[in-house]
């Protein structure tokens, strides 16, 4: 039987402007398992990027419960919220977020300046990162150097420097050509399958979508019941 490694229990979100709620999520269940690559489909405005957010303990759900690998993420204070975070998820953003005042070294580095890992360490853990991205000879460019694909990339590395237990993927083709695009798709797919690693992606694009193992659609904040 298939592990389950994250289990969001019925789960809402509300914002609140002024006195009006404004509901985003709706009663979402959702199982993910270890190992798997979810692509969380759906509108904009869907709450797609909410239940990421969710999911990664950046924000907290109105009611419900968020398990990670039998930790109950919710109700964690912030500073343990945040040192869970840098133990356990990888980012990987529509814009790359990279700094670009840093080569492409120093911003798959800065994760680990967190950890209590030594220079060399951390040397061979972001050296091994970029070669895994393809880009062991671009450690010394800055992002202007570089081009967009080439930039994710830099950003995935950044992503499993740390070596995280999931990774979440927000949009992560969203800026890029056609080409860059599969290119980052591949490389994503490798992750999960060489890698094992657990992968949560939100797209609205139907062809990325096609490289995850598990699809599930939101609807007005409603997840619909159909495995892809």
């Amino acid at each position: 039987m298939a592990e389950k490694f994250i289990e969001v229990k019925n789960v809402e979100k509300s914002y609140w402007r002024d006195t009006l709620e404004i509901p985003v999520l709706n009663n979402i269940n959702l199982d993910i398992e270890k190992g798997d690559f979810l692509a969380l489909m759906g509108p904009s405005g869907s709450g797609k990027t909410t239940l990421l957010n969710l999911i990664a303990g950046i924000d907290r759900p109105s009611t419900g419960e968020i398990f990670v690998d039998g930790v109950d993420i919710a109700p964690l204070s912030d500073g343990m919220l945040a040192r869970w975070r840098s133990d356990n998820v990888g980012f990987v953003f529509q814009f790359y977020n990279l700094l670009p005042v840093l080569t492409a070294f120093e911003n798959v580095e800065l994760p680990l300046l967190l950890t209590k890992l030594s220079k060399q360490e951390r040397k061979h853990q972001v050296e091994t990162a970029l070669s895994i991205v393809g880009l062991a000879d671009r450690m010394d460019h800055y992002p202007n150097q570089l081009s967009g694909g080439q930039e994710q990339r830099v950003a995935i590395a950044r992503a499993i420097a740390t070596d995280p237990s999931f990774i979440l993927a927000d949009e992560p083709t969203g800026d890029l050509d056609k080409v860059s695009a599969e290119e980052i798709m591949d490389l994503l797919s490798q992750l999960n399958k060489e890698f094992g690693k657990t992968i949560i992606m939100v797209t609205h694009d139907p062809k990325a979508a096609e490289y995850a193992r598990t699809q599930r659609h939101l609807d007005k904040g409603e997840l619909n019941n159909n495995h892809a």
